[in-house]
């Protein structure tokens, strides 16, 4: 691991960024700050990929990856979707089984926790749908946090319809503690079948087995042909590690957990501090 550098990679090799949102790419207050911006055009121009791997939906991820003017393979809701922007087309997408989603929703109404979950459209991304119990604190720090507004109503109708070909990920909301005491029962209940993940520290995210932004990422660097060591990974949480395995270079803010600081070969400056601009300028020289 080494602060701030970017030793051990030529930037002449890299033909793409894989980069997490929240707490990595954005500052504070999910804000993609101009400096970013420009460094971001700046490897755009010099024909680097810009792939957003990130926990938010297609069409809460839209208004970054338009405003960097990244196009091509984008890996959304850590990676049960690979979707090619800004042609809307899905490249891969990996549903939760109702069995699992159904689990959820009684074991979240036993607890009393706030869950969610997003439902496929018919046609590709449009018409994907959040949907919830009824609304709560979480459905609020959700909808602040994304933009996105849950559409409430019982949730075991909703994965009981007939035309219902599972969900895209399900998330529940709350403290540390209750993750720690639901994570091991919900894995303990589908061994193999299932993914959880933390994608930030009220946020555990619930996935098809085989689904993270590492397999999202591969997916896309296969489209585009890249070979590992032609890409940076770039993230701050633990759904951000898959990502990793599958880069030849790693990178993580300063604000990162310690589980990803340890993993990552760089440590560059917090999302406060611009550090995926300050790290892209050093590399790159603009």
């Amino acid at each position: 691991m080494n602060n701030n550098s970017s030793e051990g990679i030529d930037p002449h090799r890299i033909r793409a960024l894989a980069l997490d949102l929240d707490g990595t790419t954005l500052a504070p207050g999910a804000v993609l700050r101009d400096k970013t911006r420009r460094a971001l055009g700046n490897c755009l121009d010099r024909g680097i990929q810009v792939i957003f791997c990130t926990g938010r939906s297609v069409a809460s991820a839209e208004q970054f990856r338009r405003a960097a003017g990244a196009e091509g393979p984008m890996v959304c809701y850590n990676g049960a979707e690979v979707v090619d922007m800004p042609a809307g087309e899905i490249l891969g997408a990996f549903l939760l089984e109702r069995e699992i989603a159904e689990f959820c929703v009684d074991l979240a109404r036993r607890e009393k926790i706030y869950y969610q979950a997003y439902f496929p459209g018919k046609a590709g991304i449009e018409g994907e749908t959040l949907r919830a119990d009824k609304e709560a604190e979480g459905a609020e720090i959700y909808r602040n946090h994304t933009g996105v507004r849950a559409v409430f109503g019982d949730l075991k109708d909703a994965l009981g319809a007939p035309d219902f070909r599972g969900c895209i990920k399900g998330l529940f909301i709350t403290e540390q503690e209750v993750m720690d005491r639901i994570r091991p029962e919900i894995e303990a209940r589908f061994p193999g079948r299932v993914y959880l993940t933390q994608s930030s520290p009220t946020f555990l995210e619930v996935l098809a087995a085989g689904v993270s932004k590492g397999a999202g990422l591969r997916l896309a660097m296969e489209k585009l042909a890249l070979l590992p060591e032609e890409v940076i990974a770039i993230g701050d949480e633990e759904n951000d590690l898959p990502m990793f395995s599958v880069a030849g270079h790693s990178a993580a803010p300063a604000n990162a957990i310690e589980q990803v600081l340890k993993a990552a070969k760089t440590v560059i400056p917090s999302c406060g501090d611009d550090g995926v601009a300050v790290f892209l300028e050093r590399l790159f020289g603009f």
